[in-house]
């Protein structure tokens, strides 16, 4: 009887040995999931990229937007509206100043996304951060675009609404009064297509 007890304790033993290396085993499994997590997380509506180049004063080509990091996406800034490249000067002004604030070729951005991901033609639409900047609002508050609110992307339509109001005070890019931007960019490009 007494060998009959000791295999069963020897059993349970073996059996409880087995539950607690499982329960390790699994907690040793999560902690190494979580030690490779990146630690730049960036929330989901979120994502940094590398420029490629400016295309214009609300247009840019990004690396890292799809699975594979070398192709090329297009992203349009929301809630803006640029003057074209044509309507001159301030067309150039608005791609330079861009240009400016992302600092050239092959820096980082982060892309904010809200409501509606893409346009018509396929461009990405987003607000575009550098440094904690955003450089829609920048671009607008210094006159080198207009704050255009586009169903359902209105996060920040607020800030770009005053941004464009500061600018129209202080006579900035294309509200300076002594050579105001006649046409807006929606009404050029109909008129020159």
């Amino acid at each position: 009887m007494k060998n009959k007890r000791f295999q069963i304790t020897e059993f349970l033993m073996v059996v409880s040995l087995g539950y607690w290396l499982r329960k390790i085993a699994i907690l040793v499994c999560l902690l190494l999931l979580v030690s490779c997590q990146s630690k730049n997380q960036l929330p989901n509506n979120e994502a940094q990229v590398k420029v490629a180049r400016v295309v214009s004063g609300q247009s840019l080509e990004v690396l890292g937007m799809a699975e594979q990091p070398n192709l090329i996406s297009q992203v349009r800034l929301v809630g803006i509206d640029a003057p074209d490249l044509r309507q001159r000067p301030w067309g150039e002004a608005a791609k330079e100043q861009l240009e400016n604030l992302i600092g050239g070729a092959e820096e980082l951005v982060t892309l904010e996304f809200d409501l509606e991901a893409k346009d018509k033609i396929g461009r990405t639409l987003a607000y575009v951060w550098k440094n904690k900047v955003l450089l829609n609002e920048e671009l607008v508050k210094q006159g080198n675009a207009m704050f255009v609110g586009r169903s359902p992307n209105h996060k920040y339509d607020q800030r770009l609404e005053r941004a464009q109001e500061w600018a129209r005070l202080m006579g900035q890019g294309i509200w300076n009064s002594e050579k105001p931007m006649r046409l807006t960019p929606s009404e050029f490009r109909r008129q020159n297509l």
